[in-house]
């Protein structure tokens, strides 16, 4: 079957112009003004953009730990990304201890396989170091994976410095990219006890025990580290303004440094832990929401260049059953939150129609530098010949009304509750499929295979570059 998109504006980094686009065997196989009109199917797609499929490049749809397991799986967070344009995840797959790397990926291609939505892959978790682990690291590389995770907090994931170092020289060694969760967590776990012996047991406390320089010397630690073997590394949820310049100081010299934020981070801040009735559990995340001078540290960031990526770190929990039952113990309320979903009318809304940031840039923190970091471009991330039809029309002029009433994905709260948003995806075409229209999935569990062997989203080496 084919088809032919008319009359929208197609966007990249390098700019935008109105374009027909012919999509043929899920691929884009012509592009041009006025292309003759001969298809299957026509699209009308005037006064819209075209942008590429976003990619979220960090999520957590089945993340389950000692406090609960996520309200969303493959099933449910794969079919919210799609309806409001996302069409590539890389979720985090985490082996259990003592577990191997290649059980983990089984498992999580058993959870994802025949039951995801929109195309996906792998951050591989390494929370423990051994000769074992090390030996699987080439093997995951065989596989379509080379992106890995470490922890410095959590102690049931946290790695050493010393498991730091030499997890980056064998990771350096095959051309694969590490990004880290930076926090302190020995010092994050010493004031949660001398917060919680003193009686301070709320959700306010929870920001107070994780506070912004323990992100910033821990970053700091790790790209200390990463300079010594010489490894391009990714920063994930960077949140603070202090954490931001540490990073711009390795890069002066010369360090090649990616950093991702989240929506959390330019747009709620940490006075929702106050919130009464216990609502302020609703925000607990980690790193937690932090003060409006990070909020607009972080949005110079984005509008500078120094932050290349907007992912969300999808990783939600109920509130009525399961945030709830920390009550009495804020370290008992499981941390996270929703966003796969949200993330594109939430940036455009803010950064776009405020004027912070263009369309162009706009393509590149959600899509495009994101493909490019995790070496599925062009495949992926861009609309041109040869690349999969990962399209979204999107309406610059439809509005909406964030609300868990109204939202695709499984969970029984939204943190952006009531926020007005401005654009909106009219049409989701996942490789020349439609499978969303005005925020409503129309063709599920599309996706019968891994990303990883269907499609080859990662290449097996790593080209490293600086976006």
């Amino acid at each position: 079957m084919t088809m032919l998109i008319k009359g929208g504006t197609v966007v990249s980094t390098s700019g935008r112009r109105q374009l027909d686009v012919r999509i043929k065997d899920e691929k884009i196989i012509e592009m041009g003004c006025d292309l003759e009109a001969n298809e299957d199917e026509i699209i009308d797609a005037s006064a819209c953009y075209l942008f590429p499929g976003f990619i979220d490049g960090h999520t957590h749809l089945e993340l389950e730990n000692d406090l609960a397991a996520t309200s969303d799986n493959f099933v449910s967070g794969s079919q919210a990304a799609v309806a409001k344009g996302t069409t590539t995840i890389i979720d985090m797959a985490t082996p259990v201890r003592g577990n191997s790397l290649n059980n983990c990926l089984k498992t999580w291609n058993q959870m994802a396989e025949g039951r995801a939505s929109c195309d996906f892959n792998y951050h591989m978790s390494l929370i423990e170091w051994n000769p074992a682990i090390k030996a699987e690291i080439s093997e995951m590389i065989a596989q379509g994976i080379t992106s890995f995770k470490m922890y410095m907090a959590y102690d049931a994931m946290r790695a050493t410095d010393a498991e730091l170092f030499e997890a980056m020289k064998e990771i350096k060694k095959v051309g694969g990219i590490l990004g880290v969760h930076c926090e302190n967590g020995d010092v994050i776990n010493q004031l949660q006890k001398d917060y919680l012996q003193a009686g301070k047991v709320a959700p306010k406390y929870h920001p107070l025990s994780r506070p912004n320089v323990l992100e910033a010397e821990a970053i700091n630690r790790y790209l200390t580290i990463a300079g010594q073997v010489g490894l391009a590394v990714n920063v994930v949820h960077l949140s603070t303004k202090e954490s931001l310049e540490v990073v711009k100081r390795a890069r002066a010299k010369g360090q090649i440094v990616y950093v991702e934020t989240c929506p959390q981070y330019l747009l709620l801040e940490d006075s929702l832990y106050d919130l009464p009735n216990f609502e302020g559990a609703k925000y607990v995340c980690s790193p937690p929401l932090r003060k409006p001078t990070d909020n607009k540290a972080l949005w110079q960031g984005v509008i500078d260049g120094e932050v290349q990526t907007i992912s969300t770190d999808h990783c939600d929990f109920n509130f009525s059953n399961q945030k709830i039952n920390g009550k009495g113990d804020f370290t008992k309320i499981p941390g996270g939150m929703p966003g796969v979903e949200t993330r594109p009318e939430l940036i455009c809304t803010a950064g776009v129609m405020t004027e912070k940031i263009s369309l162009e840039r706009f393509v590149g923190l959600l899509s495009e530098d994101i493909a490019k970091q995790f070496n599925m471009y062009p495949k992926k991330g861009v609309i041109q010949i040869g690349s999969d039809a990962d399209i979204v029309i999107w309406d610059p002029e439809q509005r909406d009304v964030i609300s868990a009433k109204t939202q695709v994905t499984n969970c029984d709260y939204t943190p952006y509750e009531g926020f007005e948003t401005i654009g909106k995806a009219r049409d989701v075409f996942l490789r020349g499929v439609k499978v969303a229209e005005n925020g409503q999935v129309i063709l599920a569990n599309h996706i019968q295979l891994n990303a990883t062997s269907q499609h080859g989203l990662f290449q097996k080496i790593m080209r490293l570059q600086k976006l």
